[in-house]
C-alpha cells in the first residue's frame, strides 16, 4: 500500500514539475524578448513590433504540418496586416524558424511567399528563441497583443482567423 501511495505521489509530483516549464508562458503574461537574426544577418527584437497584434510562428523548413500551415499564415497576414484591432494596431508575424541550413530556410521564405519578418539563429532545435519559449514540437504559435502579453497559442487554420476576428 505504501509503494502504492508513493507511486502517486511521484506521479503527481512529475505532473505538476513538467507544468511548471511552462511559467511565464501563460495567458495574461507578458511575452519573453527575442532578438534573433533575420535571412541578411540583422537583429530583429520582438519589441520592435510593439503596438501591433503579433503572431510569434515557430516553423522550420523542413517540417511539413508547418509548411502546411503556410497558405493560412499568408491569407492571415494579407488580410490583416494593416487591420486595426481593439488590442493593437495592425498584424504582424515573427516568424522564428529552427532551421540549421540557411538555404533551406530561404528557399521556403520564398517557396511560400512569406513577406513577414522571419528569423533564424540555425541552430535547429537548440535555437535560443525555442528555448525562451520552451517550443518542444511545431508548428507552434503565440499571439501577443499591442502592448506584449500573450492572448493566445497555438493558433492554426480557422482559429486563428476566428481569434483575430473576435479583436476587430
Amino acid at each position: 500500500m505504501r509503494i502504492f501511495f508513493l507511486t502517486i505521489l511521484f506521479c503527481c509530483i512529475s505532473y505538476i514539475g513538467f507544468g511548471q516549464a511552462e511559467v511565464g508562458l501563460e495567458i495574461g503574461n507578458i511575452a519573453p524578448e527575442m532578438n534573433l537574426p533575420d535571412s541578411d544577418g540583422n537583429m530583429i527584437p520582438l519589441s520592435s513590433l510593439r503596438g501591433k497584434v503579433v503572431l510569434i510562428d515557430f516553423w522550420a523548413a523542413w517540417c511539413r504540418p508547418c509548411l502546411i500551415e503556410m497558405s493560412n499564415l499568408v491569407k492571415a497576414y494579407n488580410e490583416y496586416k494593416d487591420e486595426k484591432f481593439s488590442v493593437g494596431d495592425g498584424f504582424a508575424i515573427y516568424g522564428v524558424s529552427l532551421d540549421k541550413d540557411r538555404k533551406q530556410w530561404a528557399s521556403a521564405i520564398a517557396k511560400h511567399n512569406l513577406s513577414w519578418i522571419n528569423v533564424s539563429d540555425l541552430n535547429f532545435w537548440k535555437s535560443e528563441g525555442a528555448k525562451i519559449y520552451n517550443v518542444r514540437a511545431i508548428p507552434a504559435s503565440f499571439l501577443i497583443d499591442g502592448n506584449g502579453i500573450i492572448i493566445a497559442k497555438n493558433l492554426r487554420g480557422k482559429n486563428l482567423f476566428i481569434t483575430l476576428e473576435s479583436y476587430k
